[in-house]
């Protein structure tokens, strides 16, 4: 068979299976009004279409797309979420509620303050001071990771991956370097410098939003996790890129000159600064965020349109998708019977809940993989610890592949872009093992 049959089977198997996933909720909605016995053939029918939507979804989602269609993720999860609520999966008021709007709220608040950091020319400026002082490439190295990982520590990983990729590789370009040991050093760094606190990144997000573990505690107990855990990153790609950090080269050439607004630079620096030390007062992280991010938009010297051009709107949809198709799935499907069967998997022990967490968020990715652990973690008696194991397990298994993670993905297509290929391989031979001690240092960690 021929690469272009294959491809339309595939397509047309896309299309049909949607279909089918469709006429079930369809079917699902009209049962009880068409069929005798109308609330027990509904009761099954919603049942069904449930389980039937939300395995889709999720397939797609892990997937990424649906072949033949050109939808995304954030359409994928709308669509899975309204026919939720067309089978009668979720009445449509229970619909609403399940959104969490903490998440949502504290994820808008920082995109908003990450893009005026961006916009004043802070990051730029940041990354040329830095690494200016780096002088061989085993310290540009060093130097590329503690930026990317410190920054990510609390402004949002995927974000910060946008922003640094193209100026590391534009810098190690300039310095005649070969830009892929870099480029991973910030994917892999911002991930693991991500695990650190609650404004890491978006499962992180969810989750302290989900346990109410304040954000002084969420730091302490995974902070020493990420340090570790960038250490172990420099090391390993040092180590599997040695032709690129041997012998004594010095770095000579300039790094780019950085065009900051001073004025902006200090206004949205201090703001974070406040943001900061208010998620460590104990402030509500959601309400700080929005607040300080509200107060930003306050300003003369920059249009709020290019801030909003810098908020990513289709996250915040897939978000609200999710929470829906899950509380839809767990409104129809999760009884008591199936809590006491995930309790034989003695979920409650810490490595246990670490591998299932990281095996899960490899195959759906992280966000959706909190998801549907939250109504087993919120059956297990140590309640904090559970979702600190999966904070720091979603989150460092996305170090996995290239596909573990939307910020490696961020680095790989931005590189791309200016015809630097990063591999599967050359991000896997890498990742992998990093993955596996990182995952092994939290464990052993949280498990003491």
């Amino acid at each position: 068979m021929t690469t272009p049959n294959r491809s339309r089977w595939l397509i047309a198997s896309s299309v049909l299976l949607v279909g089918l996933v469709v006429a079930i909720a369809i079917a699902a909605a009209l049962a009880p009004t068409l069929l005798p016995a109308g609330d027990q053939m509904g009761g099954e029918g919603r049942r069904i279409a449930a389980g039937v939507i939300f395995a889709g979804s999720y397939l797609a989602l892990a997937i990424g797309r649906i072949p033949g269609l050109s939808i995304d993720r954030a359409g994928i999860a709308l669509v899975g979420a309204g026919l939720m609520v067309a089978s009668g999966a979720l009445p449509l008021e229970d619909a609403y509620k399940a959104i969490d709007l903490d998440t949502i709220t504290l994820l808008l608040g920082m995109m908003i303050v990450v893009a005026n950091l961006r916009l004043s020319g802070f990051f730029a400026a940041a990354n040329t001071r830095v690494i200016a002082h780096a002088r061989r490439p085993l310290i540009l190295l060093g130097a590329v990771v503690a930026t990317s990982g410190v920054f990510s520590a609390f402004l949002v990983n995927d974000a910060i991956c946008l922003v640094l990729a193209p100026l590391v590789l534009e810098l190690t370009l300039a310095l005649g370097r070969r830009p892929v040991p870099y480029l991973l050093a910030v994917a892999m760094a911002s991930n693991v410098g991500s695990t650190a606190t609650i404004t890491g990144n978006p499962q992180n997000m969810m989750i302290g939003s989900f346990s109410q573990i304040p954000y002084t505690k969420f730091a302490l107990a995974l902070g020493p996790v990420a340090l570790a855990g960038l250490t172990v990153t420099v090391a390993l790609i040092a180590l599997f890129h040695r032709a690129e950090f041997a012998g004594d080269a010095r770095l000579e050439a300039a790094p780019p000159k950085a065009g900051a607004n001073r004025v902006l630079v200090i206004r949205a620096l201090l703001a974070t600064l406040i943001l900061i030390a208010l998620f460590f007062a104990g402030v509500v992280p959601a309400k700080a965020a929005i607040i300080i991010g509200g107060l930003l938009l306050l300003t003369r010297r920059v249009k709020s349109r290019r801030v909003y051009a810098d908020v990513d709107w289709s996250l915040l949809l897939m978000f609200a998708g999710l929470f829906i198709i899950v509380a839809g799935a767990q409104h129809a499907l999760l009884g008591p019977d199936i809590i006491a069967a995930a309790g034989k998997l003695h979920l409650d022990q810490v490595p246990v809940l670490s591998v299932v967490t990281a095996v899960l968020s490899n195959l759906v990715s992280n966000v959706p993989a909190v998801l549907m652990l939250k109504p087993f973690v919120d059956a297990l008696n140590d309640h904090d610890t559970a979702w600190l194991v999966v904070a720091m397990a979603s989150t460092l298994a996305g170090n996995f592949t290239v596909l573990g993670s939307i910020a490696n993905l961020i680095v790989v297509q931005r590189a791309a872009v200016s015809g630097v290929a990063i591999g599967f391989w050359d991000y896997f031979r890498v990742g992998a093992p990093l993955t596996v001690i990182t995952l092994a240092i939290g464990t052993l960690w949280l498990w003491r």
